[in-house]
């Protein structure tokens, strides 16, 4: 690929390659740190949409009909609002159900069931008035009682859900009319609008009925569209909701099409078998696609990490100088020039570089083998005869599982495994579906993997409860210290921005410090669309959430 193409981002303005790269590899521009600092609510706009070449907005009233394929890389394992945690399952269930409020595309704090919200002064209760008229797709009423139900049963310990932890504080919900939810805190949580707050919400009565396993496959919520037809591997489809509250959606039919080689999504976009990838795919492709004026090239930077995680319960890996010196041992400048084209930045903390609460001054670790061995051996860990090292009978060697397919982070694995062969630790590689390694990862079965997560909650929020505490839902790496559980504790109960930082300062720095698992990289998202796919928003700060609107596209 010439370096010197043409490409542009969604909004028209045209950048060279050498351009788009020297912007992504320093994490992103301004305009991201400043809206992700901007008040909730404020406005953060831009110019009127066009396509991939900077052609003229579109004309015209909004088309309806039509069916809208999307691509995913991996299976669909449930529908529930508990399974929205992999970006595939979260853009199928947030457009099947609707939470009272939510963070937008542009970080901006968006009402959708709740007309309006009131906090006390004390941050110890919230106050909601939802939108009446809206029907669920069963034509139930929208109430009250399905906030109340939904919010009580998914925080409910004995219901076992993955995200419980989103609902730190929560202590009473009461609905004194059909129209009002009253949430009481035991303990201020400064995450609430971001965590519980956006949790979206099932039909109570129908939910009761059937319970969580049954309506994980056959969900009903408020969302612009319902469920048609579901194959976990396969495919997913939604049709259009005629009665959904904002208006019946343009679109008549969402696909999301379950391909796991993003070579092969590539050529579905080529061939006009696709309109969208949920998922992005090789860095080039999406840097070609965004030099054709037939597609448009979604861009943000990323909140999620691409890590390895690792479990620290295990022998091998639970001394934090053994998972030191593989930082040292893994040269991540290069996985991110050669092996991800630079649209990315090298990773120094769980907290991304366009949040306000991100620290520049934390602990690095440059690659440096020499220190990389020297904490090995400070550690008693001495090379065998084949070069891998042991301790009391244990080898340094472990297994990390890759997604099946995964052509894109496949190749990280393997240049770990080559790397960090050279310090004396041996890595197998294996191959599992998505719901299969977090499943391993969440009960500590699973070894070590390689995806992208959130370690916080976007840009907005940095709580990093569900993956850092060690009660979290989605603590992958069975990391456990009390000192990380207090600060998180803690800061969850402090509202103002400058003394929330202290606590995320200290929670940043015993994360570089424990390396609880292998961070390498932040990326810039890329989304490609077709681009008769008309709507999209203009200069988005966050990605994936995007797709939540897709009741506003249509096609040309």
């Amino acid at each position: 690929m010439n370096t010197e193409g043409r490409s542009t981002t969604s909004g028209g303005r045209r950048l060279t390659r050498r351009d788009f790269l020297r912007a992504t590899a320093v994490g992103g521009s301004a305009a991201v740190f400043l809206a992700a600092c901007a008040p909730a609510g404020a406005p953060t706009g831009g110019a009127a949409p066009t396509t991939a070449a900077g052609e003229a907005p579109v004309a015209g009233a909004p088309k309806q009909g039509g069916t809208m394929v999307w691509l995913g890389h991996q299976e669909v394992a449930g529908l529930s609002p508990d399974d929205a945690g992999p970006d595939v399952q979260a853009v199928m269930i947030n457009n099947i159900h609707n939470p009272l409020v939510y963070y937008n595309e542009f970080n901006e704090l968006e009402l959708v069931l709740a007309d309006s919200y009131e906090i006390a002064e004390d941050g110890l209760t919230y106050t909601f008035k939802l939108k009446e008229g809206v029907k669920f797709h069963d034509g139930s009423d929208f109430t009250s009682a399905d906030v109340k139900y939904t919010w009580d049963y998914y925080r409910n310990p004995d219901n076992g859900a993955v995200r419980a932890g989103l609902f730190t504080g929560v202590s009473e919900i009461e609905t004194p009319d059909d129209l009002t939810v009253v949430v009481k805190m035991a303990t201020i949580n400064a995450a609430s609008l971001a965590n519980w707050a956006s949790f979206p919400i099932v039909q109570s009565t129908y939910h009761a009925e059937v319970g969580e396993s049954t309506y994980r496959t056959a969900p009903i919520g408020t969302g612009a569209y319902k469920l048609k037809e579901w194959r976990a591997a396969e495919f997913t489809e939604l049709e259009a909701f005629e009665d959904h509250f904002r208006g019946r959606p343009n679109i008549d039919i969402i696909r999301l099409e379950v391909v796991p080689e993003p070579s092969v999504r590539t050529i579905a976009l080529q061939t006009g078998d696709a309109d969208a990838t949920v998922w992005p795919l090789l860095v080039e492709d999406s840097l070609s696609f965004a030099q054709d004026p037939n597609y448009v090239v979604l861009k943000a930077l990323g909140n999620s990490i691409k890590h390895f995680p690792l479990n620290n319960s295990l022998p091998q890996l639970s001394d934090k100088r053994v998972r030191q010196a593989m930082m040292y041992g893994l040269d991540r400048e290069r996985i991110v020039a050669d092996l991800w084209q630079g649209a990315a930045s090298v990773a120094h903390s769980n907290i991304p570089p366009s949040s306000f609460y991100y620290d520049p001054n934390l602990k690095q670790y440059p690659y440096d083998v020499e220190q990389a061995k020297a904490l090995l051996d400070e550690a008693g860990w001495v090379p065998g005869s084949d070069g891998v090292r042991a301790k009391d009978g244990v080898r340094l060697a472990f297994t990390m599982t890759t997604i099946t397919g995964d052509q894109a982070r496949r190749p990280i694995a393997e240049f770990a495994q080559q790397q960090l062969k050279e310090i004396g630790v041996e890595i197998q590689l294996a191959e599992a579906p998505v719901a299969s390694i977090l499943e391993g990862l969440r009960n500590g079965t699973l070894e070590s993997s390689i995806f992208n997560w959130t370690y916080n909650n976007g840009a907005i929020e940095p709580d990093p409860f569900s993956t850092l505490h060690s009660t979290g839902g989605n603590n992958f790496n069975q990391f456990k210290n009390a000192e990380m559980d207090r600060l998180i504790e803690e800061g969850l109960q402090v509202v103002d921005p400058e003394e929330r930082r202290k606590y995320y300062d200290q929670i940043q720095a015993i994360f570089v410090e424990e390396v609880p698992c292998l961070y390498l990289q932040y990326d810039e998202w890329l989304n490609v669309f077709s681009a008769r796919v008309k709507g999209l928003p203009v200069d988005p700060k966050a990605s994936t959430v995007w797709f939540y609107r897709a009741h506003e596209w249509w096609l040309d």
